[in-house]
């Protein structure tokens, strides 16, 4: 005899994404690893991180945050939803490839900076030279690539915004530098990121 199939309630749904979430309870985990198990957490206002691993972490201080982002265990940087995310070290890059074409796509589509794709991607390496030396406030980036490029940059080329810039002292991220310098280079397959990112995602959401 077959078992009838058993349909989940939108409440148990709910309260599954939310044990998914670490919204149930807060768990003991570190702040790489309870990223990881998110999927990530927006932070494209600096607090809203700290507020939504202290709601999740059993324990948390804003100094644990701090301390992660200094030792380069995770990092802020521009990825899911072309927004500013905090994602651990381990996933960035698998991320960074997974979203890189769809993110560069969607930009071109519907950016009113008047410059062509060549124009932008000449922008970028021009930004990579100067971040080479160092990173560089926005201003600053702004003086060497011009106003009008200055928001393409992080999509063709691969940022994160240096701490103390994005944290809950100093909440302004417009401090960047390049990934490779903050995290070193790593070469990663593109269908093997793609698959980490949805993996990730099912396992931070669901179903």
């Amino acid at each position: 005899m077959v078992a009838a199939e058993r349909v989940l309630s939108q409440r148990e749904l709910n309260r599954a994404l939310l044990a998914r979430q670490c919204l149930l309870e807060r768990r003991r985990l570190t702040v790489p690893r309870a990223l990881e198990r998110i999927g990530g957490i927006q932070a494209q206002y600096a607090p809203s991180s700290y507020v939504g691993l202290w709601s999740r972490l059993d324990g948390f201080r804003r100094e644990d945050l701090d301390r992660a982002l200094v030792r380069r265990q995770v990092v802020q940087a521009t990825l899911m939803r072309a927004t500013i995310h905090l994602v651990s070290a381990r996933d960035f890059w698998l991320l960074a490839e997974a979203v890189r074409g769809p993110r560069r796509e969607w930009f071109l589509r519907v950016q009113q900076t008047g410059l062509t794709e060549a124009e932008l991607r000449a922008a970028a390496a021009t930004a990579d030279r100067a971040l080479a030396t160092g990173p560089l406030r926005q201003t600053e980036l702004e003086e060497v690539v011009g106003p009008r490029a200055r928001s393409a940059v992080g999509m063709f080329l691969d940022l994160v915004r240096v701490p103390p810039s994005g944290t809950w002292a100093q909440r302004r991220a417009d401090l960047y530098g390049r990934a490779v310098d903050w995290l070193g280079e790593r070469q990663v397959v593109h269908e093997e990121a793609v698959e980490h990112a949805v993996r990730r995602y099912l396992a931070a959401f669901g179903p």
